[in-house]
């Protein structure tokens, strides 16, 4: 059931997002178009989840909004990605994380052969005030309770969740306005799921927005206020969490379908049924 957090989905979009993306199209190897019109925005309180297949195109929206199109052949070849009304879309990863964006990339990546608060510390890097390093990791350890004990400990010896709560706590060492989080409870047990999904929602309600790129689209529309479902790198449907969730065809091909499971190998599903529906 979505909680009532994502029941304020109803209220009225932002009309002047923290991010946005227009008609966004992206190539790799000057062959490839993997992203056909993507158009989103996420709002300066919001928790937007970003719903699709694997390889609907999810990563390469990740890619075109944090810079790193380059280091995998890719570019934007059309549209727009704008981060507080300023244009991102040729800019790089560090100049675009220096105007308020962090990223949790898919597996955690953290420095297994560095200590807990050496991780964190490194997602500081760009804060050359002392008392402020300071208050980031206060704030770090305050969110992240477990992680205060294990502080001096090697991050690669964590459980799979602290290892993930050590990714979040890092990027949140920035102070970002944004927190791109891809596919945060892969390979997670249901309870750590469940935390880390309480974790976000009070992220967010502390004043940063999250871009949430989800398989598990159960517990990604139970936080989102609104979300996009992605196919074949063209947004197909769009609207108030709540209202995706209660959608047949969501239901169907992203929430188990009223099987139970709450889980589809999404490679054995054939799209091109919904898709028929979805452009009707």
């Amino acid at each position: 059931m979505p909680s009532s957090h994502a029941a304020s989905a109803s209220r009225a979009a932002d009309p002047a997002p923290l991010l946005s993306l227009r008609n966004l199209e992206v190539v790799y190897s000057d062959v490839i178009l993997v992203l056909r019109g993507v158009s989103l925005d996420v709002g300066r309180d919001r928790i937007v989840a970003l719903l699709g297949a694997n390889g609907a195109g999810k990563t390469s929206v990740l890619r075109a909004i944090t810079g790193l199109l380059p280091l995998h052949r890719g570019r934007i070849t059309k549209g727009q990605v704008t981060l507080d009304g300023t244009s991102i879309a040729d800019a790089d990863a560090p100049s675009i994380v220096r105007r308020g964006l962090a990223q949790v990339m898919e597996g955690r990546r953290i420095f297994t052969d560095l200590t807990v608060e050496e991780n964190l510390r490194a997602g500081g890097f760009a804060c050359r005030n002392r008392a402020a390093l300071a208050t980031g990791l206060e704030r770090a350890y305050a969110l992240f309770p477990q992680l205060t004990d294990r502080r001096k400990q090697l991050a690669g010896y964590l459980s799979g969740g602290e290892q993930q709560m050590v990714a979040i706590a890092r990027a949140l060492m920035s102070s970002p306005r944004l927190l791109l989080l891809d596919e945060p409870s892969l390979g997670l047990a249901p309870k750590i799921v469940a935390q880390i999904r309480d974790l976000i929602v009070r992220i967010n309600a502390e004043g940063t927005a999250v871009l949430l790129v989800e398989q598990n689209a159960a517990m990604a529309l139970s936080i989102a206020h609104t979300g996009y479902v992605l196919e074949h790198g063209k947004v197909v449907r769009d609207g108030p969490a709540a209202e995706l969730a209660a959608d047949k065809d969501v239901q169907e091909f992203y929430l188990g379908g009223g099987t139970g499971n709450g889980r589809r190998n999404y490679r054995d599903v054939k799209t091109y049924r919904r898709r028929k529906r979805w452009s009707a």
